[in-house]
């Protein structure tokens, strides 16, 4: 495998406004994030800015950006076009996602989602850690995947923001972080939205829905994601 590990970020933010930009002990969010990402080690790291203040910042750093146009829908879409600019030859087979808002990420979690693909024949590959607290369990921005597991791994069946599965036995709370072999990537922004997609507000239940396979493994906890307000105060006590 010659993974890539692209980060895409945009200003607009309704929870937080410029969230990439937020200060978080003398450093902005995205360059936290993206030192994170260095700091795995799986190969070249990428910016995905839709701002040229986000590109700046991470130059700054000593990082690399690319500008990605301002109206595409979503974090795939932009990480897809950044993918055409900084790799036009197809060099880079697998593309990790990496959240622009997780300033605390352990860089084994993206060592680890990347690995999931050297090891199986998925398209796509994620994580999720079990539910410690059973407030979240009914609590729609907390995505539970159903999986199919064999031990740490496993194959995820569906996610959904209500509680599932039902019954007895634990319940997870999905990673955002996903690993893409290149042509799954490419098929997946090719893809419209699909009903169940729309109906959860769940991107990956495109993938899902068009029969494309998503290997899962468990991690011990969530990383920090900042959202709001209080989820950066969190994240600069967390770093201080």
């Amino acid at each position: 495998m010659n993974p890539i590990v692209l980060i895409p970020a945009r200003m607009a933010s309704t929870r937080l406004p410029n969230k990439p930009m937020a200060d978080i002990v003398g450093k902005p969010m995205i360059v936290r994030v993206w030192e994170q990402a260095v700091a795995a080690k799986i190969g070249p790291v990428v910016v995905a800015a839709a701002e040229s203040e986000i590109a700046h910042a991470i130059a700054l750093a000593g990082g690399r950006a690319v500008l990605t146009s301002p109206a595409l829908p979503s974090g795939s879409d932009r990480i897809f076009e950044a993918l055409q600019k900084v790799d036009p030859d197809s060099g880079h087979d697998v593309v990790v996602n990496l959240q622009g808002d997780l300033p605390a990420l352990d860089p084994e979690m993206i060592r680890g989602v990347a690995g999931l693909l050297e090891n199986s024949n998925a398209d796509i590959a994620t994580l999720a850690a079990e539910i410690d607290d059973p407030a979240d369990y009914d609590n729609p921005a907390v995505v539970k995947p159903v999986v199919a597991w064999q031990g740490n791994r496993g194959r995820a069946l569906y996610f959904s923001r209500a509680r599932v599965p039902a019954g007895e036995g634990a319940l997870y709370h999905h990673v955002g972080i996903y690993a893409y072999r290149r042509a799954a990537l490419e098929r997946f922004v090719s893809l419209p939205p699909s009903p169940l997609e729309r109906r959860e507000r769940l991107e990956q239940l495109r993938a899902l829905e068009a029969g494309m396979s998503i290997a899962i493994a468990k991690v011990d906890s969530v990383p920090l994601s900042v959202d709001t307000p209080a989820d950066l105060e969190k994240a600069r006590k967390l770093l201080g």
